[in-house]
């Protein structure tokens, strides 16, 4: 075979091998078309991704101390309600009533308009690639290393859901008025065992709870008109003050975290061996024998609870992800163009 035989053979096979990136259409050169998540799937369809979202993050940071907080509990709410799949970011429409105003969410879940601002700056420079629930999983994660937490890798390629149930988002998600058991159930439906249950529970070193959510125990706990006798007396004097015995301080704050609030560490583990975790379902994990040893760990050892936090948070980023964009019946996710809304 002659060099020039050669050389055509070299050129026939270069076509054939960028043939499919020639007739690629744009509009799916973001998309997951093998199924897999990776940590590096945006590299080259949307490189400056990371940058986008870090910087969008860190300006809410600017403008409000409670975002880092809101974004983790958003990112949580995403997942455990049918998935990973960006459905709490949909808004309501005639046909469909969403997560957003279920029992759990409604006037608490918060942040929707950081992410909607940080899509909109994706699309700017990557139009129709990014999904949604992948922008919302890399807040969260810049959220809680701001706040000064564990940076974690986040593996990308999910869809966006082009569905929500607020009767999923009810019935699926854990209440702060449930038992422990019940938590836990929850949390095993979804492939999450114990101690990422524990791991997790830990996200409350950041943010505050609506009164209501707790002050049976500071008045009336258990039906036994008193106040819950576990309670540390000047912790329990201190939020009767916050959250007087009336329906008018029903939506007022108090930090989940007294002991740092708005920075991401182990004192929330403290709080519960000193008797002032603010939520029931938060002081139950030292009444059990086997998350009461995980509480007194992690709170000996911050760089345990840093390590482990992550690693469970990788596992809950991976729940229920959608990874295609067809199959028979129709569609079963989409790269959204607006968070809010279905294309």
């Amino acid at each position: 075979m002659d060099h020039k035989t050669i050389y055509s053979v070299a050129f026939l096979c270069l076509v054939l091998y960028l043939l499919p990136l020639i007739n690629a259409r744009p509009e799916t050169a973001g998309y997951n078309l093998d199924g897999q998540l990776s940590y590096n799937f945006y590299d080259k369809s949307c490189p400056k991704l990371a940058m986008i979202v870090r910087w969008g993050v860190w300006a809410a940071f600017k403008n409000d101390s409670r975002i880092g907080a809101s974004l983790l509990r958003l990112h949580f709410h995403d997942c455990f309600v049918d998935g990973c799949e960006g459905s709490v970011l949909l808004d309501d429409t005639k046909d469909m009533k969403g997560e957003k105003n279920a029992v759990p969410n409604r006037n608490s879940v918060r942040g929707f308009e950081v992410i909607d601002s940080i899509k909109a700056d994706v699309e700017n420079s990557c139009p129709s690639i990014v999904s949604c629930v992948d922008i919302l999983a890399l807040a969260a994660r810049e959220a809680v290393f701001l706040s000064g937490g564990p940076y974690w890798g986040v593996s990308l390629g999910r869809f966006d859901g082009v569905s929500a149930s607020e009767k999923s988002a009810n019935e699926q998600l854990p209440s702060p008025f449930e038992p422990l058991e019940n938590i836990t159930a929850k949390f095993a439906s979804k492939g999450l065992d114990v101690k990422d249950m524990v791991v997790l529970s830990g996200g409350h070193t950041l943010g505050f709870a609506q009164c209501f959510t707790f002050k049976n125990r500071l008045f009336n706990h258990k039906g036994s008109g008193k106040p819950d006798p576990s309670l540390d007396s000047s912790f329990l004097s201190n939020l009767q003050t916050i959250c007087p015995d009336t329906d008018k301080s029903n939506a007022k704050l108090a930090p989940l975290d007294s002991l740092s609030i708005n920075r991401f560490d182990n004192t929330y583990y403290k709080s519960l061996l000193n008797n002032t975790g603010l939520l029931d379902s938060d002081q139950a994990l030292i009444r059990d024998s086997k998350t009461a040893a995980m509480v007194k760990a992690y709170s000996a050892d911050p760089f345990l609870f840093s390590t482990d936090f992550a690693a469970s948070m990788i596992k809950l980023a991976r729940i229920g992800v959608i990874t295609t964009g067809q199959q028979a019946g129709g569609t079963v996710g989409q790269i959204r163009k607006k968070c809010g809304s279905v294309n």
